[in-house]
C-alpha cells in the first residue's frame, strides 16, 4: 500500500542511464548522471560556437581587414583635408597680415611725406616769422603752430618696417589700440574667424585721425600766414601813405625792377604749386615790401629830437630876438641844459660839422631822399664830416653858440634844401610809431 501510495504521490522514479564499456575481458560501466550530460552538452555547444566563429573569421578576414584599412584611409583623408584647410586658413591670415602691413607702411610713408612737408614749411616759416617779428607784426613765440610731429605720436617706427609677423613688429605694437589679431588661432577658431578689427582697420582709423590733425595744423598755419600777409600789406600801405604825403619816392622791390641784363640758366620744372607755398610767396612779397618802406621810413627824421623838452620857439615867422623885427624861424627851439647830449632823429651821413654862421656849432645830417636835419648852437661838436651816425649816437653837446640868447637846441628839417616845419615830421612819426623802431 505504501509503495502504491508513494507512486501516486511522487510518480515513477526515473531510471538511471548506465554506460557500459567492454574491452576484452574487462567490462566497465559508468552511470551517466544528468549533470554530466549537461556538462557535455555545454562543452559541445561552446566548441561548436568557437568553431563557427573561427570559420567565420577565416572566411571574412579579408573583408574585415579591407574595411579596417578603408576606415583608416578615410580617417587619414579627413585629417589631410583638415590639415590642408588649416594651412589654407593660416596662409589667408598671413596674406592678410602682409597686406595689412603693406597698407600700414604705405600710410606711414604718406604721413612721413606730409610731416616732412610740414617740417620744410616750418623751416621756411621761421625765416618769415623772424622778419615779421622784426617788422613788429607779431611775436614769434606762439605766432604759428609748429608741427609737433603728430606722426611720431601715432605712426610706428619705420626704421625696420619689415617686422616679423610672429614677433609683433614695431608697426603692430605701436598701432595696436587693443589686442592685435592673432596670427596662429587655436582649433576652436580655425573653422570660423570672427570679423575682429584688423591692423589695417586700426591703421585706417588712426591714420585718418593723424591726417585730419595734420590738415588742421596746415589750415591753421595757412590762416595765420594769410593774416600776417594782410597785416604786412596794411602796414606797408599805412607807411606808404605817410611817405607819399611827404613826396618820398617809394622803394622799388626786386620784382618790380626792370633789369633784364645778365639773366639765364637751364630750364627746370617749377616746384609744386600748392596753395600753402603760394601763401608763403605772398607773405614773403608782403614782408619784402613792408621792409622796404619801413627801412625808408626809419631812415627819415620822424622822431622827436628832444622828448619831454619844452619848446621855446616854434617854426614860422616870429620877431627876431636881436633885430626886433619879423623874421622866419626855420626850425624849432628846445630847452636844453648846458652840456646835455644831442642825438640825431634818424640815421644818416654827416655832411656838415663845425661853426656855421648864426647856427654856431652846427651838425647837419643827410638822411637821403633829399631830406636832412640840422642841430645848432651846440657847445661842442663830437662828429666830423663823412661820419655815419645812428639814432643812438651822440653828435654834440647842447650850448648857446651863434645867434642864441640861451642854452637850447635849434632843430631844423630841410627837404630839397628848403626848411619845413619839423612838427609835420614828428606828427607823422607818431602815426608810424607802431611800424618803425
Amino acid at each position: 500500500m505504501n509503495s502504491g501510495h508513494q507512486h501516486r504521490v511522487f510518480g515513477r522514479r526515473a531510471q538511471e542511464h548506465i554506460l557500459i564499456l567492454a574491452s576484452g575481458d574487462k567490462v566497465r560501466h559508468m552511470t551517466v548522471r544528468p549533470w554530466m550530460a549537461a556538462l557535455a552538452f555545454c562543452f559541445v555547444g561552446v566548441f561548436s560556437i568557437g568553431y563557427l566563429l573561427a570559420t567565420s573569421y577565416l572566411v571574412l578576414r579579408d573583408d574585415l581587414i579591407g574595411a579596417t584599412m578603408a576606415r583608416q584611409a578615410r580617417m587619414q583623408h579627413d585629417y589631410e583635408d583638415r590639415i590642408a584647410a588649416l594651412r589654407a586658413q593660416v596662409d589667408r591670415i598671413t596674406s592678410r597680415q602682409l597686406l595689412d602691413q603693406q597698407v600700414v607702411e604705405d600710410k606711414v610713408d604718406k604721413l612721413m611725406e606730409q610731416q616732412m612737408a610740414l617740417t620744410s614749411r616750418h623751416g621756411k616759416l621761421d625765416n618769415l616769422l623772424d622778419r615779421a617779428e622784426s617788422s613788429g607784426l607779431t611775436e614769434k613765440d606762439g605766432a604759428l603752430p609748429a608741427p609737433t610731429s603728430p606722426v611720431q605720436s601715432y605712426a610706428p617706427d619705420i626704421k625696420d618696417k619689415r617686422a616679423s609677423l610672429t614677433g609683433g613688429g614695431a608697426i603692430e605694437k605701436q598701432l595696436a589700440s587693443g589686442a592685435p589679431a592673432d596670427a596662429t588661432p587655436d582649433n576652436s577658431t580655425l573653422a570660423y574667424v570672427p570679423a575682429a578689427e584688423t591692423v589695417g582697420d586700426r591703421a585706417d582709423r588712426i591714420f585718418s585721425k593723424v591726417t585730419l590733425s595734420l590738415k588742421d595744423v596746415e589750415q591753421d598755419q595757412r590762416s595765420r600766414v594769410e593774416q600776417l600777409t594782410s597785416d604786412a600789406g596794411n602796414a606797408a600801405n599805412a607807411i606808404e601813405t605817410v611817405l607819399t604825403r611827404f613826396k618820398i619816392p617809394m622803394p622799388e622791390s626786386a620784382a618790380e625792377k626792370d633789369d633784364d641784363d645778365a639773366v639765364g640758366g637751364p630750364y627746370v620744372e617749377p616746384e609744386s604749386n600748392d596753395g600753402f607755398n603760394n601763401s608763403l610767396v605772398a607773405l614773403d612779397g608782403a614782408l619784402t615790401r613792408l621792409e622796404a618802406v619801413r627801412s625808408t621810413a626809419e631812415s627819415l627824421p620822424f622822431r622827436n629830437p628832444a622828448v619831454g623838452k619844452d619848446v621855446t620857439s616854434p617854426f614860422g615867422n616870429r620877431r627876431d630876438p636881436f633885430l626886433g623885427r619879423l623874421a622866419l624861424h626855420s626850425g624849432i627851439d628846445f630847452r636844453f641844459s648846458p652840456g646835455e647830449r644831442i642825438r640825431p632823429t634818424a640815421p644818416g651821413k654827416v655832411i656838415s660839422a663845425g661853426w656855421t654862421g648864426g647856427y654856431g656849432n652846427m651838425v647837419e645830417v643827410d638822411h637821403g631822399n633829399g631830406i636832412s636835419t640840422r642841430y645848432g648852437h651846440m657847445s661842442e661838436v663830437l662828429v666830423k664830416v663823412g661820419d655815419t651816425v645812428d639814432r643812438n649816437d651822440v653828435i654834440g653837446l647842447a650850448g648857446s653858440t651863434g645867434r642864441s640868447t640861451g642854452t637850447h637846441l635849434h632843430y631844423e628839417v630841410r627837404q630839397d634844401g628848403h626848411a619845413v616845419d619839423p612838427v609835420y615830421f614828428m606828427n607823422a612819426g607818431l602815426k608810424l610809431a607802431t611800424y618803425i623802431k
